[in-house]
C-alpha cells in the first residue's frame, strides 16, 4: 500500500514536473517569437529608412534624354543613359496597356500592390524546381524596383518592393500608375518607354501602333534583350503570340482577332547608321563635348533642348556631294597604288602571311575593301552662314563610326597650299594696291619655316613678265604671290591678316607663308573667306543658338559675334578677283562642268607632292570649304589630284544643291561707294581710249582709280588704231 502511495506521489511529482517544463518551453518559445516578431519589425523598419520619401514618391522625375535640334526643326540626335520621351496614357493605343495587364498582371486594378495569392504560388513553383523560376511582381512592383530599388535578388530587396508598391498605390491612381509604368521600362537597345520604343523598332509614334505591334512591345518586358525583334525576330514573334494569347483570355480581344493576328510576321524599321550615330554625327559630337563639360552627367539624363545651327537639308547636300566623290577618288588612289606597288606597305603583315599579295591584287574587290580600310581618304567639310556664322554643315571625316576625330574643327597640322593666297593679296589690296598691281613671274627663292630654301615653280612651270594681281590669282601663280611677299607686304602683315580674319594657328613669319607654309583649321579658313562675302564682317563660327531645360527654362542662349575686321571697300575688291578664279581660272569647271552659275568666288589650294586638297568659296549666303587627303600626311593623293581635281567636285555640287533645296534667291554681292568700275586699256593698265584694242573693266577703290589716259593708244599711229568692231573688252 504504501509502495503504491510511493508510486503515485512519484508519478503526480514526474507530471507537475513535465507541465513546469512545458509551460516554461512554451514561455520560451512565446519569448523567442515576440523577439523574433520584434526584430522581422525592426528590420523591416531599418529596410524602411532609406525607401523613398513621400515627397519622391509624389513627383515622378524619371530620367530623360536630352534632344539635339536642327535649325530646321529635327532631332539630329539624341543623349542618354535612358532614352525615354514622355506620353500620357491617352496618347497609347488602349490595346497597349491591355497586353500589359494581361500579360504582366491580370488582376492590377483589383489588388493593393501586393499579390501574395500569385506571390505564394510562384514561391511553390521555384521551391519545386529548386531554381528561381517564375515571378510574382505586380506591375507597382516592377514599378516600384525600377524607379527607387535595384534589380538584385534578395529577401531584404523584396521586401523593401513590397513597403515600396504600397506607398506608390496610396500616392498614385491606378491610371496615373499605369501612365508611369508604360513611360519609364526598359524595351531594350537603350529604349525606355513605349514612345522611345515604338520609334526605335517601328518608326511611328506609340498612338499609331498596331494591335500586334502593342502587343511585341508588351512582350519585350520580361526580358528585352533575349526577345528583341531585331536579333531575335522568331523569339520575339513567339513571345509576342503568347501576349496576344493572354489578351484573348483575358477578353481584351476576341477569338477571331487572335487567330488573325498571330500569324503577321514581325516588322521593324531597318537599321541606319543614323539610328546608332544620329545625324551630322561629327557636328553632334562636337555639342556633346562643348556641353559635358558644364552639365557632367546630367547633360544624359537632364532632358534638356538643344538648339542648334546646323540645317539638315544642308548636310544632306554635303553627304550626298561627298558620297558622289569620294569613292571614285578613293577608287583611282588604290589603283594607283597597286600599278606602282605601294599597296603592300600599307597592309597588315598577318593578312600577307595569309594570302600572298600577288594573290590578293587579283582579287579586285578584296583589294578596295583593303585599301579603303587600311589606306583611306579623308575629308573635312563645313559650311557655314557668311552673314552670322552659323555652321550650316559639317563633315568630320569619311566614317563616323571608324574615327571620331573631326577633321573640320580638329585638325590643325595641314597646310593650305593655295588658299592662303588670298589673305597675302588682302594685305595688298588694303594697303593701297590694285588688281592692276604687276610683279614680275620669275623664279625666286623662299626660306621654310625650318631655315631650308626653297625655289618654288608654278603648277605649269610657267614664266613671264609682269603679271597682275588679277591674273596671278586667277591661274594660281606661285611665283608672283612670292614676290607679294618679297616685294609688297612682308610675311610679318600677312600673318597679322590672318589674325584678323580669325586664323588662330601658328604661323612663322617666312616668305614661304605666301605658299602656303603654315597650318591651318579647315573651319577658320573656310570662316576667313566668309569675310569677303560678309563685307568685311568676321562671323565667328557658332553652333549652339540656346538650351533649355526639361521645363522650357533658357539655360544659355548664344547670338552672332561679328567683328569688322577689313574694309568693305577691300572685300569686294577681293570677292571681285576670287570672282575671277571661277569665272575663268582655276575653279572654272564649277561653272563649266558642275553648272553652278550664282554668283560667287573661290580658291583652290594644293601643297607640295599633292598631299592635301582644297577648295574654299562662297556666295552672299553660303560659304564652305574642303579639305581631301590622308591622315598620314606623307601619303600623297596621287599626280595631278590638285584642289580642282579632288576637292572641287565635291564644293561645286554641293553648293549649287544647297542653294537650290533652301531656293535660295540668286543675291549679288553688294559694290560698296568707296569702289568704282572704270575702264581701262589692257596693255597699259591707265583709262581707256577709243583707240586701245583691249579693254577692260576693272574694279578700284575710288581714291586708286587711274587718273592718266592711255599714252600709248592715242590715236596718232595709224597702226595701233583698231575698229570698235574688233575691240576686245573684258568685265570683271
Amino acid at each position: 500500500m504504501r509502495r503504491r502511495i510511493r508510486n503515485y506521489n512519484q508519478h503526480e511529482n514526474n507530471s507537475i514536473d513535465k507541465e513546469a517544463i512545458r509551460r516554461k518551453i512554451l514561455k520560451n518559445l512565446l519569448i523567442l517569437a515576440a523577439a523574433g516578431l520584434i526584430a522581422f519589425i525592426g528590420w523591416v523598419i531599418y529596410l524602411s529608412l532609406d525607401l523613398p520619401s513621400l515627397t519622391q514618391l509624389e513627383h515622378y522625375d524619371p530620367e530623360l534624354a536630352t534632344k539635339i535640334y536642327s535649325i530646321d526643326g529635327k532631332v539630329i540626335k539624341e543623349l542618354y543613359t535612358q532614352k525615354r520621351i514622355l506620353i500620357p496614357l491617352e496618347e497609347a493605343p488602349d490595346y497597349m496597356w491591355q497586353a500589359v495587364i494581361a500579360t504582366e498582371d491580370h488582376i492590377f486594378f483589383d489588388h493593393w500592390g501586393i499579390n501574395l495569392k500569385r506571390f505564394a504560388y510562384a514561391m511553390m513553383i521555384n521551391i519545386a524546381h529548386f531554381r528561381y523560376k517564375q515571378g510574382a511582381s505586380t506591375i507597382t512592383q516592377q514599378l516600384a524596383r525600377q524607379l527607387y530599388l535595384g534589380l538584385e535578388k534578395k529577401v531584404s530587396r523584396k521586401i523593401r518592393e513590397w513597403i515600396t508598391a504600397i506607398q506608390i498605390e496610396r500616392t498614385y491612381t491606378k491610371h496615373e500608375i499605369l501612365e508611369m509604368y508604360l513611360n519609364h521600362m526598359n524595351f531594350g537597345h537603350g529604349n525606355y518607354g513605349i514612345q522611345a520604343a515604338s520609334l526605335e523598332f517601328f518608326g511611328k509614334n506609340a498612338k499609331d501602333m498596331t494591335l500586334e505591334e502593342c502587343a511585341l512591345l508588351a512582350g519585350l518586358l520580361q526580358r528585352p534583350t533575349a526577345y528583341s525583334p531585331v536579333r531575335h525576330p522568331d523569339r520575339a514573334k513567339r513571345r509576342r503570340n503568347i501576349v496576344l494569347h493572354n489578351m484573348w483570355k483575358r477578353k481584351y480581344i476576341d477569338e477571331e482577332t487572335y487567330y488573325e493576328t498571330v500569324n503577321e510576321p514581325v516588322v521593324v524599321k531597318p537599321y541606319s547608321k543614323e539610328d546608332e550615330y544620329g545625324v551630322a554625327p561629327y557636328f553632334t559630337e562636337h555639342i556633346r563635348q562643348e556641353l559635358q563639360d558644364r552639365y557632367h552627367m546630367d547633360l544624359y539624363k537632364g532632358g534638356y533642348s538643344v538648339y542648334t545651327t546646323l540645317d539638315t537639308r544642308v548636310q544632306a547636300a554635303a553627304e550626298e556631294a561627298v558620297d558622289n566623290h569620294l569613292p571614285q577618288l578613293q577608287k583611282k588612289f588604290n589603283q594607283r597604288l597597286i600599278k606602282t606597288n605601294k599597296l603592300k606597305r600599307y597592309l597588315p603583315k598577318d593578312l600577307l602571311n595569309r594570302i600572298p599579295y600577288e594573290q590578293l591584287i587579283n582579287n579586285e574587290s578584296l583589294v578596295d575593301s583593303m585599301a579603303n580600310k587600311h589606306v583611306p581618304i579623308q575629308i573635312a567639310f563645313v559650311a557655314l552662314n557668311p552673314k552670322n556664322g552659323y555652321i550650316l554643315a559639317m563633315i568630320g571625316g569619311r566614317d563616323f563610326g571608324e574615327s571620331k576625330y573631326n577633321r573640320a574643327i580638329q585638325m590643325k597640322q595641314r597646310q593650305p597650299g593655295s588658299t592662303i593666297k588670298p589673305i597675302v593679296y588682302t594685305a595688298a589690296i588694303d594697303n593701297g594696291y590694285s588688281p592692276t598691281t604687276e610683279l614680275l613671274n620669275q623664279p625666286v627663292v623662299l626660306y621654310l619655316p625650318n631655315g631650308d630654301r626653297w625655289a618654288p615653280h608654278n603648277y605649269d612651270y610657267s614664266q613671264g613678265g609682269p603679271t597682275t594681281f588679277r591674273e596671278a590669282l586667277r591661274r594660281s601663280l606661285n611665283l608672283v604671290t612670292a614676290r607679294v611677299v618679297q616685294e609688297i607686304v612682308p610675311p610679318k602683315t600677312v600673318i597679322d591678316y590672318a589674325r584678323k580674319l580669325g586664323i588662330t594657328t601658328p604661323l612663322e613669319p617666312v616668305d614661304a607663308i605666301a605658299l602656303g607654309a603654315a597650318q591651318v583649321i579647315p573651319i577658320e579658313l573656310t570662316s576667313a573667306f566668309g569675310v569677303f562675302a560678309n563685307q568685311g564682317a568676321l562671323a565667328k563660327p557658332l553652333a549652339i543658338l540656346r538650351v533649355e531645360d526639361k521645363y522650357g527654362n533658357v539655360l544659355e542662349e548664344y547670338r552672332p559675334q561679328l567683328t569688322h575686321v577689313l574694309r568693305a571697300e577691300t572685300s569686294y575688291i577681293m570677292v571681285n578677283l576670287l570672282e575671277t578664279v571661277l569665272n575663268r581660272g582655276t575653279g572654272y569647271t564649277a561653272r563649266s562642268v558642275y553648272k553652278f552659275l550664282r554668283p560667287a568666288g573661290g580658291k583652290t589650294g594644293t601643297t607640295n607632292e599633292f598631299t592635301d586638297a582644297w577648295f574654299i568659296g562662297f556666295t552672299p549666303q553660303i560659304v564652305s570649304g574642303v579639305w581631301v587627303g590622308l591622315d598620314n600626311p606623307a601619303i600623297s593623293l596621287g599626280s595631278g589630284q590638285t584642289g580642282a581635281q579632288a576637292a572641287l567636285p565635291i564644293w561645286a555640287p554641293f553648293m549649287k544643291t544647297a542653294h537650290d533645296t533652301l531656293e535660295l534667291p540668286i543675291e549679288y554681292f553688294h559694290m560698296p561707294p568707296g569702289v568704282s568700275r572704270v575702264d581701262i586699256c589692257n596693255e597699259t593698265k591707265m583709262l581707256a581710249t577709243e583707240y586701245c584694242p583691249d579693254i577692260i573693266t576693272e574694279v578700284f577703290e575710288t581714291d586708286n582709280v587711274p587718273t592718266q589716259y592711255c599714252d600709248k593708244h592715242t590715236g596718232f599711229d595709224s597702226r595701233t588704231i583698231k575698229s570698235s568692231k574688233t575691240k576686245k573688252r573684258i568685265r570683271f
